[in-house]
């Protein structure tokens, strides 16, 4: 089994039902346990401006799934939930980014790990500190410090 972490993020339909339901959908993955959800946070829009808020989690699973096999499932359940990729950035009913993997460096045209973009973005450092407060990214850094380094303004914890 290999920890992995999972970014998942909704700002159309019901996002917070759509969260728990992806977690629930993460958990029945083969060969995947789910160890561990983060808390929701309500968080500003990124990149496009004009549209709704976003409701973020993050999850630590075990998985026997290769990298690329834990990608095709993650898009398999955006897909699910009526995923359409229309704009970059733009609003979206499910969006779940395969953050890291334990032990696996990873960059060619379908996946990049860890995600490259986690320490520009409190909406996944956020979630990801409750998790994982001293996991170090390489590259990156400890998402500890990462968070310390990142405006958090805007963003709130969900009851």
């Amino acid at each position: 089994m290999t920890r992995a972490y999972v970014a998942l993020g909704s700002n159309l339909g019901d996002p917070r039902r759509q969260l728990l339901d992806a977690m629930d959908a993460l958990a029945g993955l083969p060969g995947t346990e789910l160890r561990a959800r983060s808390r929701l946070y309500l968080t500003p829009p990124w990149g496009v401006l004009e549209q709704p808020p976003f409701v973020n989690a993050a999850v630590q699973l075990d998985t026997e799934l290769p990298p690329h096999e834990l990608l095709d499932a993650l898009l398999a359940i955006e897909r699910r939930a009526g995923r359409v990729r229309a704009e970059r950035n733009g609003p979206r009913t499910l969006d779940l980014d395969l953050l890291h993997v334990e032990g696996v460096g990873m960059d060619d045209e379908r996946l990049i790990l860890p995600h490259p973009r986690i320490g520009e973005r409190a909406f996944v450092l956020l979630p990801l500190h409750d998790l994982a407060p001293d996991l170090l990214l390489p590259g990156q850094g400890r998402v500890a410090d990462l968070l310390a380094a990142v405006d958090t303004s805007g963003c709130t914890l969900l009851p």
